[in-house]
């Protein structure tokens, strides 16, 4: 994820809900994803398995993206939506595959 996309993400939220925007930054991405306990690669691959189990699709790029910034590999994410297929459905792990894909060919142009 480009500096530049994220700032595009927060600009669209602050221009529809600009309170939400300020908690995302402030606190999610803030004191959450700043918590000592657990690392950012292992928030990324938390955060990736849970938007792909419960479908929310169109957070998922973002995250994929974090999560390699964060230092997941390809093959560490695939290992992980193969198995919440098992967990989540099929065809949810498929999506989640589908949008992974996006991320991957996004990297290589």
């Amino acid at each position: 994820m480009t500096k530049p996309e994220a700032a595009k993400g927060m600009s669209d939220l602050e221009a529809v809900a600009p309170d939400f925007a300020r908690l995302t930054k402030d606190f999610l991405f803030g004191e959450i994803w700043e918590r000592p306990e657990l690392s950012p690669r292992d928030k990324s691959l938390i955060t990736v398995t849970c938007l792909v189990a419960l479908n929310r699709i169109e957070q998922v790029e973002f995250h994929l993206k974090k999560g390699l910034e964060n230092g997941l590999t390809k093959e560490e994410l695939v290992a992980a939506i193969t198995h919440i297929a098992f967990y989540a459905g099929w065809p949810t792990a498929a999506s989640g595959f589908a949008h992974l894909k996006n991320v991957l060919d996004g990297l290589e142009e």
